[in-house]
C-alpha cells in the first residue's frame, strides 16, 4: 500500500525534533524514516493507527530527562510506550508528538531474596523476572497472558493482573518502589524495597495512570516463594449460567483459589484445536480453578470445591494427575487469544469488571447483544474477581462490520456499569473506552481526576487525549477540592 507523502511542514518539524533528539540519542535511537515509523503506528488496539511524528529509543534514565526537558521547554507532546501489547490504544501515537519507546530498558538490576523483592527496568518482560528467580524456588504473582512479550512498565501503567490476581493481586499489590521522570524533566522516586512507605500512597496514583504522570525508567516488584501444594482442576459446565453460580458460591464459600478462569463453548473449541490441552468439547462452559497453599489445605479445597460444582450441574470434573498435566491445563487457557485468532481474521477484547454475583445474568443479556448487531462473541475471563475478556469475532474487510464490532464493544461495557461494574480491570481506558467514562463518573469525578494529572503535568503534554473525553486546561479547572462542609471530626491542635 503506498503511504501518503508528508506535506512540507511535517518533514520540517521531523527534520527539527530529529536534529535535536540525536544531540540527546546518539547513533541508532532515533527513528524518522516513514517506513520504520509503521512499526510504532499502533498498540494491541490495532483498529486505530496513527503514525508517530518521530520515535526515540533511550537507554538511560538521564536521556529520558533530558528529552522531557526538550519537550518541555518546547510545547512538544510526548507518548510513552513499552512493548506495544496494550489493548485500549494507550500507546497510540501522535501525529505532532514524539513517541518515547522504553524497550532499551531491559536489564534486571539486582535479586534480593532477603527482602523479597527484584529491581528491574521497565522494558523486561513480565515473564523474565520468574524465569530470573525460579531457580530459588521464587516467582512475580501478575502473570498477564501475554507475559511473555508483555513490559513491567507497561503493567505499572496498566495496573496489569493476570490469571493469579484472584488471590495474589493486581500490579499494584505486587510493586514496592517506583523511580519516575516526571514532565519537567525531574527524576523522582517512590517507595523502595521496605514494605510500606509513610505519607500519600503516590505510587498508588500512579500504578494504572496509563502514561498520563510520568515516564516510569525502574521498577521494584516484590516476589513470592513458590507455595508448597498446587493444583489444579478442569471443570465442565452443560450451561454458562451453571458455570457462573458456581464461580459465585466458591466464592461464597470463603474459597480463595490461586486463579480461576472461565471459558466458553467457542473458546474451548478454538483453543483445543490449537494447543490439545485435553479440555472436554461437549461442554458450554469450562473452568479451571488453580487451589495452593499447605498439602493438607490443598486436598481439602479439592474436595469442597467438587461438591459446590456438582451441586451447580458440572458434568465433568478432572483434577489434573501431575504437574505436566496442570501446566498443559494452563497452557490451553494462556493461549486463547492467538487460538481465536484462528478462527476469525479480526477480534477486539473487551476488558470490563462486574460484580461477581452478576455473572450469570451478564453471561445471558452478552448473548443477546451478540444476536443484536449479528456478530460472534468469545468468551474468556477471570471469573474469580469478575474481569471479563469478551472477543468480539469480525472481519474488517467487509464494509462495516468494525464499526458493529464496536457498537458490541460498548454495549457490553455499558451493561458491566449498569450492574455495578466498572469500564476496566487491567487494559485500561486509552482511547478505546475513552468516550464512555462519562457512563461511569460525573462530570465533577473527571474534573478532579484532572487535577491530579496537573499537579504531575500542567501543560497536558503527556499522552494526551487518552482516558479524558474532555480535557480541562489546568488554569480553569483551579485548586483541588477534597471535601465539602465541615470535617467529620475536631480541629487538630498544630504546634
Amino acid at each position: 500500500m503506498l503511504m501518503p507523502k508528508p506535506d512540507e511542514t511535517v518533514i520540517a518539524r521531523r527534520q527539527e525534533l530529529a536534529d535535536a533528539l540525536r544531540d540527546i540519542v546518539p547513533g541508532e535511537g532515533v527513528i524518522d524514516g516513514a517506513e520504520e515509523l509503521r512499526a510504532f503506528d499502533c498498540d494491541g488496539l490495532m483498529a486505530y493507527k496513527q503514525l508517530p511524528l518521530i520515535v526515540v529509543l533511550p537507554e538511560t534514565t538521564e536521556q529520558v530527562s533530558a528529552v522531557l526537558k526538550y519537550c518541555h521547554k518546547n510545547n512538544v507532546k510526548i507518548v510513552p510506550r513499552g512493548a506495544g501489547t496494550g489493548l485500549s490504544g494507550g500507546a497510540m501515537p501522535l501525529a505532532d508528538g514524539i513517541t518515547l519507546g522504553l524497550s532499551k530498558f531491559k536489564k534486571i538490576l539486582d535479586i534480593d531474596f532477603d527482602n523479597r523483592c527484584v529491581v528491574t527496568q521497565p522494558g523486561v518482560t513480565n515473564l523474565a523476572i520468574s524465569q530470573a528467580v525460579e531457580a530459588d524456588n521464587f516467582y512475580y504473582a501478575p502473570d498477564p497472558s501475554s507475559q511473555i512479550a508483555c513490559s513491567i512498565g507497561g503493567n505499572v501503567a496498566e495496573n496489569s493482573g493476570g490469571v493469579h490476581c484472584l488471590k495474589y493481586g493486581l500490579t499494584t499489590n505486587n510493586i514496592l518502589g517506583v523511580e519516575m521522570v516526571l514532565m519537567n524533566g525531574d527524576i523522582i522516586r517512590f517507595g523502595g524495597k521496605h514494605l510500606d512507605a509513610g505519607g500519600l500512597d503516590l505510587m498508588g496514583v500512579i500504578t494504572g495512570s496509563e502514561g498520563l504522570l510520568g515516564v516510569i525508567t525502574e521498577v521494584t516488584v516484590r516476589i513470592l516463594r513458590k507455595p508448597e501444594t498446587v493444583q489444579a482442576l478442569l471443570i465442565g459446565f452443560p450451561t454458562m449460567v451453571d458455570a457462573g453460580n458456581c464461580v459465585a458460591d466458591i466464592i461464597a464459600a470463603g474459597i480463595i483459589p490461586g486463579g480461576m478462569e472461565l471459558m466458553d463453548k467457542a473458546t474451548v473449541h478454538a483453543t483445543e484445536d490449537f494447543v490439545h490441552a485435553g479440555y472436554p468439547l461437549d461442554v458450554d462452559g469450562l473452568m479451571i480453578i488453580e487451589l495452593d497453599g499447605p498439602s493438607a489445605e490443598v486436598d481439602y479445597l479439592v474436595g469442597r470445591v467438587r461438591e459446590i460444582a456438582e451441586r451447580n450441574n458440572a458434568s465433568t470434573v478432572k483434577t489434573a494427575a501431575n504437574e505436566e498435566e496442570r501446566v498443559r491445563f494452563w497452557s490451553g487457557r494462556k493461549n486463547a487469544f492467538p487460538a481465536i485468532g484462528r478462527i476469525s481474521p479480526d477480534y477486539i477484547c473487551v476488558d470490563g469488571t462486574i460484580p461477581r454475583k452478576k455473572l450469570a445474568e451478564v453471561l445471558e443479556r452478552m448473548a443477546g447483544i451478540s444476536e443484536k448487531h449479528g456478530l460472534r462473541v468469545a468468551n474468556v475471563f477471570h471469573a474469580g474477581d469478575g474481569n471479563l475478556h469478551p472477543l468480539i469475532l469480525f472481519d474488517a474487510n467487509k464494509e462495516g462490520e468494525l464499526e458493529r464490532a464496536e457498537l458490541v464493544c460498548s454495549d457490553i461495557l455499558m451493561l458491566c456499569v449498569e450492574v455495578g461494574g466498572v469500564l476496566s480491570g487491567e487494559h485500561g481506558i486509552g482511547v478505546e473506552k475513552r468516550d464512555l467514562m462519562g457512563a461511569m463518573f460525573t462530570e465533577d469525578d473527571l474534573k478532579q481526576q484532572q487535577r491530579v494529572k496537573c499537579a504531575f503535568d500542567p501543560g497536558h503534554l503527556l499522552n494526551p487525549g487518552k482516558v479524558y473525553p474532555e480535557l480541562h486546561r489546568c488554569a480553569e479547572l483551579g485548586k483541588m477540592h477534597i471535601h465539602h462542609g465541615k470535617l467529620p471530626f475536631p480541629d487538630i491542635p498544630r504546634f
